[in-house]
C-alpha cells in the first residue's frame, strides 16, 4: 500500500485523474490524502466530490475553506458567490448524501507513525499536536451535530484574531476554523492576518508566514490553500501542495513514504 497526499483539486477532475494515472493509483491498494478544497472554482466540482466520496476508506480528507463554503450554502443559509461552481452539486439528486459525507470529514488528521499532520491551511506554531487535534475534534463535533446550522450561519469573519483558551461558542469555533482553513500570515502571539493573500514575501508588518515559526517538536505538516507560494516553504518540515491547478498552474501529489512529488500541468 502506498499513501499519496494531494493539494487543492478545486473541481479539476480531469487533472486529478491524470495525476493518479501517473502512479497507477488503485483504491484497493493505495490511499489518497486530500489536503482540502476538493471543490469550487474548477469545472467539475460534482464529479470530483463524487469520486473522492466513492473511494471510501481509501480517501483521507480534511476540509478546506471552499468545502466549508459549500456546507455554509447548503446548511447555513448563505448564497453562492459569483465565481462559485457549486450549482451542479446543489442541484444533484445525491446532494444530501454528498453534504452528509462532507460533514463527516476532519479539519486535521495525524499519522503518529510518520509524525505527519495534514490540515488545509496548516497548524499554528502556538498549538502542540494534542492541542491541534483537540481543537479540530471540537469543531468537527459541531459540524456533525445539531448546532451545524448555527455554526455555518455565523462561520465567516476575521474575529477573534487569535487563540484564547477562554473563548467560547461561535468565537472559539470561528478562530479554530480560521487556523485550519484560512491561515497564511500569523504573529508570534498567534494573531492571524487574513486579508493578505499574496506570496510569503508580502507579509504585513508584525506578521510572518505561519511555517516560518519554529515548532517545539519535529512534526511534519502537509497543507494546501496557499497557491501564491507554489508549494515552496524553504523547509522539509512544512510541505505545501497547493500549486494552483485551478489557476493554470499544476496539480501536485506526493508519495508520503518517499517524498517524491508528482505533477500534472493544468
Amino acid at each position: 500500500m502506498t499513501d499519496y497526499a494531494i493539494g487543492d483539486i478545486q473541481g479539476c477532475y480531469d487533472r486529478l485523474k491524470d495525476v493518479l494515472a501517473k502512479v497507477d493509483f488503485s483504491p484497493s491498494r493505495d490511499r489518497l490524502w486530500v489536503a482540502g478544497d476538493l471543490i469550487n472554482r474548477g469545472p467539475s466540482s460534482l464529479k470530483t466530490l463524487r469520486y473522492i466520496e466513492s473511494l471510501g476508506s481509501a480517501a483521507v480528507v480534511v476540509l478546506g475553506n471552499h468545502d466549508l463554503h459549500l456546507l455554509a450554502v447548503a446548511l447555513g443559509g448563505h448564497a453562492p458567490k459569483r465565481k462559485d461552481t457549486l450549482t451542479g452539486i446543489l442541484n444533484a439528486p445525491d446532494c444530501d448524501k454528498l453534504v452528509s459525507w462532507l460533514r463527516q470529514q476532519n479539519l486535521c488528521v495525524y499519522d503518529c507513525e510518520r509524525n505527519i499532520m495534514m490540515a488545509h491551511a496548516g497548524i499554528p506554531h502556538i498549538w502542540s499536536i494534542q492541542q491541534a487535534l483537540a481543537s479540530a475534534r471540537e469543531v468537527e463535533d459541531v459540524i456533525r451535530g445539531e448546532q451545524a446550522s448555527e455554526y455555518f450561519a455565523h462561520m465567516y469573519g476575521n474575529k477573534p484574531e487569535g487563540w484564547n483558551e477562554k473563548l467560547t461558542g461561535m468565537d472559539r469555533w470561528r478562530v479554530i476554523t480560521n487556523y485550519f482553513t484560512r491561515m497564511r500570515f500569523i504573529a508570534k502571539d498567534g494573531r492571524l492576518e487574513l486579508t493578505v493573500k499574496e506570496s510569503a514575501g508580502k507579509a504585513p508588518k508584525g506578521f510572518t508566514p505561519w511555517f516560518e515559526f519554529p515548532r517545539t517538536d519535529d512534526l511534519k505538516v502537509i497543507f494546501g490553500h496557499w497557491a501564491a507560494i507554489e508549494g515552496e516553504t524553504g523547509s522539509t518540515q512544512f510541505i505545501g501542495l497547493d500549486t494552483g491547478c485551478v489557476w493554470g498552474g499544476a496539480l501536485t501529489m506526493m508519495n508520503l513514504d518517499t517524498g517524491e512529488k508528482i505533477h500534472c500541468d493544468c
